[in-house]
């Protein structure tokens, strides 16, 4: 698509269910997930570039380009909508700006303990940051660190942000993942754009309406450092359901960021209730 070779899984046969990872992750992630779903739907899983298999975009990404990847993705494979989208953590900002924009097109929304920025302020100098980056990257490609840095720190996010601590990725895939030298070039400028794509969310929620579909939102409550922080984390994410019609948000109190590796069987569980309630 538009010169970049992206990376997509299909399984299952069914109305489509389109799932995206968060910052940084591929389409393993959900490895648990798929096979509970996979018998009543068809789920379509991509990577965006640089990350898992997908080939690198010279294009930074913005909050308009993730949402409409997503459309093109599904138009160029040909899958019929309307859509229900799973969304983990950030790509939560491209799954509700892809309702936004296109509602008609959209079935339902299930987003998994997804990133929520009440008053987000972009960073300054976002070319000058970008470049910092990618060039940090590609430093670390070319000397090779990012054959070891890239797993260890896959390694690493499923020890502190899981309570099971169970990877769903195969080792072997894992490593040609994060250790492609892609890696670390898209996770820093995915992190770099964060707060200027959650702003740019914010200003779209402003002319765009949520469409009248079924919103579960799936707040992981099993991993915040005090009762302060865990009541915060979930008013926002209460308040983020309370924006659709339909939404509602259904708190996992034995689950930590990485839910979908915690508890699985509550993502299956949301995305049939949207997908019943959707029909």
């Amino acid at each position: 698509m538009d010169g970049v070779v992206l990376h997509t899984v299909r399984q299952g046969r069914g109305p489509a269910v389109v799932v995206t990872s968060g910052l940084g992750g591929a389409w393993f992630d959900w490895d648990f997930v798929v096979p509970g779903l996979a018998d009543e739907c068809e789920v379509v899983r991509f990577d965006r570039p640089g990350l898992g298999f997908s080939q690198a975009d010279r294009e930074p990404p913005t909050l308009r380009r993730e949402a409409e990847r997503i459309r093109g993705l599904l138009d160029t494979l040909g899958v019929p909508g309307p859509y229900v989208l799973v969304a983990h953590s950030f790509a939560a900002f491209h799954a509700e700006a892809f309702a936004r924009l296109y509602p008609g097109m959209t079935a339902g929304l299930v987003l998994v303990d997804p990133s929520v920025e009440a008053a987000p302020r972009p960073l300054p100098a976002r070319g000058a940051r970008l470049a910092a980056w990618r060039a940090i990257g590609a430093g670390a490609r070319l000397t090779g660190v990012s054959r070891p840095l890239g797993p260890a720190l896959r390694r690493l996010a499923v020890l502190a942000l899981s309570r099971t601590r169970r990877d769903a990725a195969d080792p072997a895939l894992m490593r040609r993942a994060y250790g492609s030298g892609r890696f670390l070039t898209a996770a820093f400028t995915e992190n770099t754009t964060y707060r200027d794509q959650a702003a740019d969310l914010i200003e779209l929620r402003r002319g765009l309406d949520l469409p009248d579909v079924p919103l579960r939102v799936l707040a992981a409550a099993g991993s915040r450092e005090t009762l302060a922080a865990r009541a915060r984390w979930l008013r926002e994410q209460r308040a983020l359901a309370a924006l659709a019609p339909r939404g509602r948000c259904d708190v996992l109190d034995d689950a930590a960021h990485l839910l979908m590796l915690d508890r699985p069987d509550a993502v299956v569980a949301a995305v049939r209730e949207v997908l019943a309630e959707a029909k």
